[in-house]
Order: C-alpha cells, then sequence, then structure tokens
C-alpha cells in the first residue's frame, strides 16, 4: 500500500500553522522569562505572518490535495488568510495579557495556532472525513482557550459552557454527516453532488435529515439562530483576545466551509434548503438585534451583533451565486478589522480603568484617549453600515445579491436589522462622546508608583499597552480605507468566487 500523494506547496499554509503550533510549545517549556514572554509571542506572530505569506505565493494555483480530501483554491486561501490575519492580530493583543501568564504562554499561543491550522483545514475540506476532523481540531483548542485566566470564574465558566454546547454541536454535525454518508454512498463532496444529481434522491428523507443535522451543527459554531445561545455568555467570560479571535476567525471558517458543503456537495439539493437557510437569516438577524438592545456589556453588545452579522452574511449563502460568495467574502474581511477593533479598545480599556467591558469603561474617552475613542467611533458606525465606512459597502454587496438571487424580501429584511442596530451601535457612541469618564479602580498593589505592570491585580489599573492602540488605530483606518477604496479587496473577494466557476 502507498499513501496518497501530497502537494506540500499547496499544503504550505496550514502547515507553517501546525508547524508553528509545535515550536511555539517546545519554546515556551524554557526557563528564561524573556523566552517565554517575548519570544514565545514572537514565535507566534511570525508563523502566522509566514501562513498569510504562503497563501500569497500559493494565490492561483487551485488544486486537490491528499487524495481529494482537500480543496486549495482562492477561497480556502482567502479565509486563511483572513484567519491569519486575525491570528496576528490576537497574538498583539494578547501580549502582556493575564490568559497567557495564568495558563503559560507556550501552551496559550500553541492553543491558538493548532486552532487556526483546524480553521485552514475546515475551509479547504471537500469530504465529510476531513471537514469533522478539522472541526474538532479547531474546537478543542478553542474550549481550553476560552477557560484560560485561570483565577477569573467566568472565565472558567465560558469554557465549561463552549465544551458542552460545542460538544452537543459536533454530535449533532457527525450523525448528520452520517446519514449524508448512508443516503449517497459517498464522503467526497464532488460525488455526493453527482449521487443528487441524479434526482431521484433529492426527496429522500435519510438525505434530508441529514442535511437538517449538519446545517444544524455548523450553525452552532457560526452563532446562527436558535443555535446562538452560547454565544453571549462565552464571549463575555473568555479572555477578550480570545473572544476577537472566535468572533471573527471562526466565523470565517464556519461560512467558509458551509459554503463548501452547500454550494458544492450539497448544489442539486439547492431548492430544498435555500428556503429554510433564508428563514435561519432571517431570524437570526432579527433574534441578534434585539438581544443586543438591553445589554451593559460591550462583549455582549458585540456578541449578539456578531449573531446578527450571521444573518447578514448568510443571505449571500442562500443565493447560491458566485455574486453572493464574492458578497460574503467580502463581509467576511471588513468584519475582521470593525470587530478587531471594538474589542481592541476594549481590552485597553478593562486594563486601564479596571472596570472590565462595561459600557461604562469607555464613557468620557473622547476627550480623554482620543486613540481608542475613534477607533471605537469607527467601529460601531461600521458595523451599524453607516455610509463611509466598510461595513456601508459590504452590506450593499449582501442585499445586491439577495435581489440578484430571487430574495428581494431578504435585503429587506437586512436594512431593517440594520437600522434597529443603530438602538445599541449608537448607545456605545454616545456613551464614548456623551458621557462623563469614569473614576479607575484603585490599584491594590500598595500604591507604590514603582510596581511593574505586570505585578498588579486584575482589579487594579495598568497601561493597555502601546500594541493593543496599534491594533485599534490600524482595524479602525482598514474601516475607513476599505469604505472608501474597497476596489483590492472586492477584487481578492470576486477570485474568491470565481474559485467554484460552473457549479451553479
Amino acid at each position: 500500500m502507498s499513501g496518497p500523494h501530497i502537494d506540500w506547496a499547496a499544503l504550505s499554509p496550514l502547515i507553517a500553522l501546525a508547524a508553528g503550533s509545535i515550536v511555539v510549545l517546545l519554546v515556551g517549556l524554557l526557563r528564561p522569562r524573556f523566552a517565554r514572554e517575548s519570544l514565545v509571542p514572537l514565535l507566534a506572530f511570525v508563523a502566522f505572518a509566514a501562513s498569510l505569506g504562503l497563501v500569497a505565493w500559493q494565490w492561483d494555483d487551485n488544486a486537490s490535495i491528499i487524495a481529494g480530501a482537500l480543496r486549495v483554491d482562492e477561497l480556502s486561501l482567502g479565509l486563511t488568510g483572513l484567519v491569519a490575519i486575525a491570528g496576528m492580530l490576537t497574538v498583539l493583543l494578547s501580549w502582556r495579557g493575564d490568559a497567557p501568564r495564568e495558563s503559560a504562554h507556550g501552551e496559550y499561543y500553541a492553543m491558538l495556532l493548532a486552532s487556526a491550522a483546524g480553521m485552514a483545514a475546515l475551509v479547504q475540506a471537500q469530504n465529510l472525513v476531513s471537514l469533522f476532523l478539522a472541526f474538532e481540531l479547531l474546537s478543542i483548542p478553542l474550549y481550553v482557550l476560552c477557560a484560560t485566566e485561570l483565577r477569573r470564574a467566568p472565565s472558567l465558566e465560558s469554557g465549561l459552557k463552549y465544551l458542552v454546547v460545542g460538544s452537543v454541536g459536533s454530535a449533532t454535525l457527525l450523525y448528520g454527516l452520517a446519514l449524508v454518508y448512508g443516503a449517497t454512498g459517498a464522503t467526497d463532496f464532488g460525488e455526493i453532488s453527482d449521487a443528487l444529481g441524479e434526482g431521484s434522491m433529492v426527496g429522500d428523507p435519510l438525505l434530508l435529515t441529514g442535511l437538517a443535522l449538519s446545517i444544524v451543527g455548523l450553525a452552532f459554531k457560526a452563532s446562527v439562530a436558535p443555535f446562538h445561545q452560547w454565544t453571549p455568555d462565552v464571549y463575555e467570560g473568555a479572555p477578550t483576545a480570545i473572544t476577537a479571535f472566535m468572533a471573527t476567525a471562526t466565523k470565517a471558517a464556519a461560512l467558509g466551509v458551509i459554503i463548501r458543503f452547500l454550494d458544492v456537495a450539497l448544489i442539486p439539493a439547492e431548492p430544498d434548503w435555500s428556503p429554510v437557510l433564508a428563514v435561519l437569516a432571517t431570524v437570526t438577524i432579527v433574534v441578534g438585534n434585539v438581544g443586543a438592545i438591553g445589554q451593559t456589556s460591550i462583549k455582549r453588545i458585540l456578541a449578539w451583533s456578531g449573531v446578527a452579522q450571521a444573518g447578514y452574511m448568510l443571505a449571500g449563502v442562500v443565493v447560491a451565486s458566485q455574486l453572493g460568495i464574492r458578497a460574503v467574502a467580502f463581509y467576511l474581511a471588513v468584519y475582521l478589522v470593525m470587530n478587531v477593533a471594538a474589542f481592541a479598545v476594549v481590552v485597553a480599556r478593562a486594563r486601564e480603568t479596571g472596570l472590565g467591558d462595561s459600557i461604562e469603561s469607555v464613557s468620557g474617552i473622547g476627550a480623554t484617549k482620543p486613540l481608542l475613542a475613534w477607533p471605537l467611533t469607527i467601529s460601531m458606525l461600521g458595523l451599524a453600515g453607516i455610509p463611509g465606512t466598510a461595513g456601508f459597502i459590504g452590506k450593499f454587496a449582501l442585499i445586491d445579491a439577495s435581489v440578484s438571487g430571487d430574495f428581494a424580501w431578504l435585503g429587506v429584511v437586512i436594512v431593517l436589522g440594520s437600522a434597529v442596530s443603530l438602538a445599541y451601535y449608537l448607545r456605545v457612541v454616545a456613551a464614548v462622546w456623551m458621557r462623563e469618564a469614569p473614576r479607575a479602580v484603585p490599584a491594590l498593589a500598595g500604591g507604590s508608583g514603582d510596581v511593574a505592570a505586570e505585578d498588579l491585580p486584575r482589579s487594579g489599573p495598568r497601561p493597555a499597552g502601546w500594541e493593543v492602540t496599534f491594533v485599534a488605530v490600524l482595524c479602525a483606518l482598514a474601516t475607513i480605507a476599505l469604505g472608501v477604496v474597497p476596489g483590492p479587496v472586492f477584487d481578492l473577494a470576486a477570485d474568491a468566487g470565481s474559485a467554484l466557476t460552473g457549479l451553479f
């Protein structure tokens, strides 16, 4: 017996993440403090950067690798690039944070890279077996990462909740994939599509049940209502840097595999699943926007907002067209920078004030912290879809795809959902510019000015760190730039959409 041929060049972006995880874990075992607290994050950043560079190197080289288990094309490479960018930003937000120090730096960054490797494999999967293996590689490190602030009960609770609910989602997905295999007799997406193309199996109850369970399992990971219950609690309790990573990279991976699974393997059954998915998108938009209105925690607001944003992006999947995939790919890119800008400000203010992620922590920073106030304001306006921001262009593309795909009513739902979202986005903006700044929580380290920042207790104020402010400003500038000049990212999104040419 001989193993399948492996195209190492095509697999290189994933290898960079997996190999980086191992290297970081080993370096984290070194005794010097410099190696753990500075060298380990640097190596993790380099691994993500290397993966991004290899994505650029492999662009336009489409190939099915490892006996067809994975597909490397512009869609999977583009989403892998987004995961790598999210990972780089997460490393910067995590540097000098509590979570790496409490859980051990090597393990923290190794799990971050391992989860990213799972995401890269997930968006490349075109086989039921590789899909589920990548799904678990993505999930298991995230369960642990959510609980890495070991001295904080909400973080431990977050990890436990995500483990329990995520396990249910994984079991549901596995059962659904098994039924799809039982109905079609195939695990490769292409062979499943060929089996469904005969027409006699589209009405098969076994297949429809497997399809429903598979969608439910993937919907758990994408925070699609009504399978979103874990999202607000997990987002609030997890370390903020990990929350930012989950909100952006995990959503990109989940939507990427949904696109490939539905629009490749199950495209002959599109008349059966597209109306159901349209209803799910509508429910998700309504639930996410309504749920965010009464929140006082910025992380919970962003969690409910993420639910609504998943509904917007599902609209691009529903239409099952290249235009829809382009719109989803573009929106995932702009959603990354808009969301990370907001989370970076939350990280900074939690460190500076000791008030955590409450809206009170950002009150009045328009007068005292303009380098944080403007990124948060731009992020909120972008997520609301205000003209001049990347969010407006992204939502316009999704509405255009919905109308072109004969789902004009879904485009109307997106518009109405965006209007409702102003109620909570503008509340954060009002706190930034129209309230008085809060008093910082007194430090509990004796009040001496010579105490190192990393030795201050969690409840006491400390410097945010230049890297956190840099991430916030960078992502805010990208939000404005992509709203004014979206062409370059649109071209990359168009390449991602054309990767599935001939399937629609």
